[in-house]
């Protein structure tokens, strides 16, 4: 069976070693770079399963490795799980907004890093083919091709938006809380990760045009896909 390939991106070296021993462990072919320019350079190169990302980088930050990985078609579905290490809201909310599928706030526990790395994996692999394609007024959502279109256009959306957005379509006319959405298409549940749900809803609305309101927002709850 071939291993699950993870780059770890991290300029600290002590940090580095200590998440290649674990991802080792775990049981992941683990790549190390502690250069935002190289890391670019290994992902084109040499496409990994998952990049673990630190903010903080000489060459090229975090943010910036990010953004570049989600605007090129080869590799914007390659899911990035960020790390930050001073924990603010802001950090949190540029990643989410540049396309991070999770981040979380050092120092963190190598055990849930680990959880959170097999939980996006998890939820972006391959699944059986559905062979179910849902469509409403022009939108549609292939499940068996991962592809949303509207009038006939494909939607550019990450692996984590396309999961949401068919999770709230599926269920269109029930209210899913962000607590479900977390465990459903995130597939973990930790206090305080609300604001994930939000980040990704929020962008999804803008990938989605006119059709955004089909999405709404039940205040204090969560939200509904319109029947």
């Amino acid at each position: 069976m071939t291993k699950e390939s993870v780059l770890l991106v991290e300029d600290d070296e002590d940090i580095l070693q200590l998440l290649e021993y674990n991802f080792q462990n775990a049981g992941f072919a683990v790549t190390t770079s502690r250069d935002g320019l190289d890391a670019l350079t290994r992902i084109r190169r040499q496409r990994p399963d998952l990049v673990l990302l630190d903010i903080m980088l000489p060459g090229a930050d975090g943010f910036e490795v990010c953004r570049s990985i989600k605007r090129d078609p080869k590799t914007a579905q390659v899911p990035v799980i960020m790390l930050t290490a001073r924990g603010e809201e802001v950090d949190r909310i540029v990643g989410l907004e540049l396309g991070a599928d999770d981040y979380v706030v050092k120092p963190f526990s190598p055990r849930e890093l680990i959880l959170r790395a097999r939980a996006v994996l998890k939820r972006l692999s391959p699944e059986a083919p559905a062979k179910q394609v849902l469509r409403k007024d022009g939108l549609s959502v292939d499940m068996d091709a991962h592809r949303a279109e509207a009038q006939g256009q494909e939607i550019p959306l990450t692996a984590t938006e396309f999961k949401l957005l068919a999770e709230l379509f599926r269920s269109q006319g029930r209210v899913l809380t962000r607590d479900q959405l977390l465990n459903t298409v995130w597939g973990y549940e930790f206090e305080g990760y609300a604001r994930t749900v939000d980040t990704h809803v929020r962008r999804l609305r803008q990938k989605l045009g006119h059709y955004s309101e089909m999405i709404e927002t039940v205040r204090g709850v969560g939200y509904r896909f319109k029947e």
